[in-house]
């Protein structure tokens, strides 16, 4: 695992680029983009959904009353891991290369890459599909257990830290790595790779800095990712 204080610059370096004028418009469109998508889908769907859920909740007396709020929420469970999993799919797929690509000149030269930007894009594009169904199709089969106490909050951290790990690990190092780098440095870092998730997810507990969250974790899986890629060719003899 990498050790504290780098990992903690690594954390401070991910904001400051969050911060650059050229990574803004990538990290604020896909958020955006995923949000107006499925509040669009809501307006037409949501009291139908809602009253689905209302029809088929069991006769208990204390239902009567609890029943509609609770049929609002189980909506809003349903799109919360859409939006999610929307907005990843925006960063993951367009606008992580570009972020990638401003990161890696200015902080890796030396890096040289290893696939086309044809093959990172089909490979990000059904990486991230993959990870996305068993994200979504997970969520919803475990969605009962939001109601087990604790589990509102464990959950969701637990998916969306798995998601953004799986997603990020092979985005950000998708047109610099080989196969067997990727593999191998996966293995060598996946402590450190679970605990970015975990951040990322976290984030997107606070309000505002929610909206943030999924782009500053793709800038983050850029440097450890980077930087491991940078370490492994060294330690390999590599010539970078």
């Amino acid at each position: 695992m990498m050790e504290t204080g780098l990992f903690f610059h690594t954390l401070l370096r991910a904001g400051r680029d969050l911060a650059r004028p050229r990574m803004l418009f990538c990290a604020l469109w896909p958020p955006l983009a995923a949000f107006v998508l499925w509040s669009i889908v809501a307006w037409f769907a949501w009291q139908p959904m809602a009253g689905w859920v209302l029809a088929n909740l069991p006769d208990w007396p204390w239902l009567d009353w609890l029943g509609p709020w609770l049929s609002h929420v189980a909506v809003f469970f349903v799109f919360a891991p859409l939006i999610y999993f929307t907005t990843l799919m925006f960063v993951a797929i367009f606008a992580l290369p570009r972020m990638m690509a401003i990161i890696a000149a200015r902080d890796y030269p030396d890096l040289s890459r290893q696939a086309s930007t044809a093959a990172a894009f089909w490979g990000s594009l059904a990486n991230t599909a993959t990870a996305g169904l068993i994200f979504v199709v997970g969520w919803l089969i475990t969605l009962p257990m939001l109601f087990v106490p604790g589990g509102l909050f464990v959950l969701p951290l637990f998916w969306s830290a798995w998601l953004n790990q799986r997603a990020f690990r092979f985005d950000a190092i998708a047109e610099h790595a080989t196969a067997a780098e990727r593999a191998e440095i996966v293995r060598r870092k996946r402590p450190t790779l679970y605990l970015g998730g975990l951040i990322g997810a976290l984030i997107a507990y606070v309000p505002v800095a929610n909206f943030f969250a999924l782009p500053y974790t793709a800038i983050l899986f850029v440097h450890l990712c980077l930087t491991a890629l940078r370490e492994l060719r060294r330690q390999q003899k590599v010539v970078v």
